[in-house]
């Protein structure tokens, strides 16, 4: 969620097509919701004022260094298991 946010703030729905788009996994909204309620707890997103209806959200400052953290990790241990494969 916060990877869909990085470009700019989004309502639920448009987070769920987005995230599919992303990696293939459609998130339903129980998950959704329940993942806005942990992140806006742990003040990683915020949300800002509706529109027609729909809550748009945004990442936070500290939202996007925990994201840029954990792209970065993600980053290193992909690239250790494809030398992995690579040295078979």
């Amino acid at each position: 969620m916060l990877a869909s946010l990085a470009d700019g703030p989004k309502h639920g729905h448009a987070m769920i097509q987005d995230i599919f788009e992303m990696c293939g996994t459609r998130l339903g909204p129980g998950t959704l919701y329940g993942a806005i309620a942990r992140l806006e707890r742990q003040r990683l997103i915020e949300p800002l004022d509706l529109e027609e209806r729909r809550q748009p959200y945004r990442i936070t400052a500290d939202g996007r260094r925990v994201l840029r953290a954990k792209l970065a990790t993600l980053h290193q241990f992909a690239r250790a298991g494809l030398r992995k494969l690579e040295a078979r």
